[in-house]
């Protein structure tokens, strides 16, 4: 048995952190869900779903917010401070990215959703899904190849979101004739892939703490 091992056992459950990283994860899937919903709603169902977006965005914003406090406030943490920082944070990240393509799509009043900006917000709320599934099993540690599984799973998305941005750019740019829309479209498609790079940073967080553990 480890040395984190054994100072794990001694440890009492944590019941602070792992609530608190497991609904973010829940509201980052719903966020996740609630774009990918958008993009295939007809134009005048929309505002809705982008408003939505906005309260799940500031729910995770709070929960971050929460668990800085709670760092500020326990000596005792389930593993190291900076990990706990750099998984609430990441997290929050990927929200406010998609949050930024859905506030883009609304303040341009982008009315036709293209194929490419569809495939974005299925691959991002896959990689949602699979930190939600990794983080809900960091609560004991106890398997760890899911959450390397997931990780892994997460790197794949992320590569193939990169390939979808650059056939989508290479696409606009070929094809469309209006300047305001190639910048419309362009800063859309960005917000969501980087959305894509941040689920992949969740990831390292996760095998961070995975090394930590094993």
């Amino acid at each position: 048995m480890s040395i984190n091992s054994i100072f794990q056992f001694l440890v009492p459950k944590d019941k602070k952190f792992f609530p608190l990283f497991e609904q973010a994860a829940a509201n980052l899937t719903l966020l996740a869900e609630t774009l990918h919903e958008a993009v295939n709603a007809p134009k005048n169902e929309r505002e809705n779903y982008y408003k939505k977006i906005e309260e799940l965005e500031a729910n995770i914003e709070e929960i971050t917010h929460k668990t800085h406090l709670e760092l500020s406030r326990n000596f005792i943490t389930p593993f190291d401070r900076e990990d706990i920082h750099a998984l609430i944070k990441s997290m929050d990240d990927v929200a406010d990215y998609m949050h930024e393509a859905a506030s883009r799509m609304r303040l341009y009043q982008v009315e036709k959703i293209t194929k490419s900006i569809r495939k974005l917000t299925e691959i991002n709320l896959e990689a949602c899904q699979l930190i939600s599934k990794a983080v809900l099993e960091l609560k004991d540690l106890k398997n760890l190849k899911s959450i390397t599984d997931a990780c892994k799973r997460i790197n794949k998305l992320e590569s193939k979101a990169d390939n979808v941005f650059d056939k989508a750019v290479a696409d606009i740019f070929e094809n469309e004739t209006d300047a305001k829309n190639v910048i419309k479209y362009k800063e859309v498609l960005s917000s969501l892939e980087t959305a894509t790079d941040k689920c992949k940073g969740v990831a390292n967080v996760l095998e961070s703490i995975v090394v930590k553990h094993s």
